[in-house]
């Protein structure tokens, strides 16, 4: 292929590849920054580069820490500017009960002429973002508290400030890697596959052709469990970023049973996807009857209380002298009954009958299987590991031989650590998901 760019495009372009190989040892402030001045460049060139510096990691912003009063400024390093502080002034300008306050952030010692920090502003109660391109001192108002609870919790506890990490042109970029993936072309596709490979090291392995195995239906039992795995479309889109959260190869689970009659059925739970203060403040606020739903309910059962709206429980929290982590931290119980009925995710409606079935004996009563995740059900010891007893069928077309059976699809199926792990007292409870090494603690 023969590429073709202008004069002026070659210059920058060179200029830009110097920045990046000296930047460590650049003293001064540069006239510009290497990422603040690639959107000037074709974008065969701009994109390649800018992959390797914006991740869909970079939509989720940063928390700085909390801005209260006057006599204790908070002061961090931004990722354009590198020295800041920010303060809170309590004022009753607008003459109301409880006032209001004008936030303070000073921003100072920029890495370049042309860079910019994006930040987002939250209370339990609301939720604002502005940005900063200039080295002064800028304000954000507040002309007055929603309430006397907000009055309390800000006095308290002062205003949350995150930081969009990879700026605005960083931040459209991750968003560009994300809009794709829920998009029903090959595209889209493509895109998923990109996605998995890059933030999880998936391999996608193609299988020889045909994709789908004939089956004989005589050979599935009641109890045999189903992993399916989407990569294109809507819930393929989600599937994909559950997939990387997680650190579970599959997106959806469902089980097999016989009726009394011998009828095979499929069953399965519904794909209501579950979606930390601030960031639920965000949704809150952009979506309050999704948010009692989601979020205030199951809040409410770890209080121990019934109705309160998510500002009342942070509150709550605070006045027992625990934090909005440690709540989210208490495991789920799956005696639990919500409005709608048991919180039943894919995989914790397949587990539950596993759970009647005895299959964790006399660890049933330490084990909550509404913590579990696709890949903690695939990767304990419930599944036939003796290959030669698989059915025939199995993996007959293909020339490797998986510990399990795929049924249909493209790409070889991977399941990491599959049948490994044998089942212990209040397994995956605390248990944590980074990607992407998904380092496990034993014994969470």
């Amino acid at each position: 292929m023969i590429l073709f760019f202008k004069t002026h495009h070659i210059i920058l372009l060179l200029i830009t590849i110097h920045a990046i190989s000296h930047s460590k040892v650049q003293a001064l402030k540069a006239l510009f920054y290497p990422r603040d001045i690639l959107p000037l460049l074709p974008r065969q060139v701009s994109w390649p580069i800018l992959n390797t510096l914006n991740n869909a990691e970079d939509l989720l912003p940063a928390f700085v820490g909390t801005a209260t009063t006057v006599e204790n400024h908070l002061q961090w390093k931004g990722a354009c500017f590198y020295n800041n502080s920010a303060w809170l002034e309590f004022h009753n300008k607008s003459k109301t009960e409880f006032g209001g306050g004008t936030l303070h952030i000073k921003v100072r010692n920029a890495h370049s002429w042309t860079c910019m920090d994006l930040y987002l502003f939250a209370t339990p109660y609301r939720v604002t973002w502005d940005y900063y391109f200039l080295s002064r001192e800028h304000t954000l108002e507040f002309k007055e508290w929603h309430s006397k609870s907000e009055y309390e919790y800000v006095k308290n506890r002062g205003i949350s400030i995150f930081l969009l990490q990879a700026g605005m042109l960083g931040t459209l970029k991750s968003l560009w890697e994300v809009f794709p993936l829920f998009t029903n072309t090959n595209w889209g596709e493509n895109s998923n596959v990109a996605f998995l490979q890059k933030h999880m090291g998936a391999t996608f392995e193609e299988r020889p052709k045909p994709w789908v195995t004939n089956i004989s239906a005589d050979d599935i039992n009641s109890g045999d469990f189903l992993v399916l795995s989407k990569i294109r479309g809507l819930w393929g889109g989600f599937e994909t970023l559950e997939k990387w959260v997680t650190g579970s190869y599959a997106g959806h689970a469902a089980v097999c049973l016989r009726d009394s009659e011998g009828k095979l059925w499929v069953g399965e739970s519904g794909r209501d996807n579950e979606q930390v203060a601030s960031v639920m403040t965000i949704w809150t606020q952009f979506q309050p009857a999704y948010a009692g739903k989601i979020w205030n309910e199951a809040l409410n059962k770890r209080l121990g209380t019934q109705n309160l709206s998510l500002s009342e429980i942070l509150v709550d929290v605070e006045k027992r002298g625990s934090s909005f982590g440690e709540l989210l931290a208490v495991p789920e119980q799956d005696n639990w009954v919500y409005v709608d009925g048991k919180s039943t995710s894919c995989i914790a409606f397949v587990f539950e009958m596993y759970k009647e079935a005895g299959l964790f004996g006399s660890l049933s009563s330490a084990i909550q299987v509404t913590e579990f995740t696709i890949k903690d059900a695939y990767t304990l010891k419930f599944f036939e590991n003796n290959s030669s007893r698989l059915p025939k069928w199995c993996n007959d077309v293909d020339r490797v031989k998986l510990p399990f059976c795929q049924i249909r699809g493209r790409y070889r199926m991977e399941l990491p650590g599959y049948n490994t792990m044998d089942p212990y007292p209040h397994m995956n409870e605390r248990c944590p998901s980074l990607p992407p090494k998904y380092s496990r603690p034993t014994g969470c």
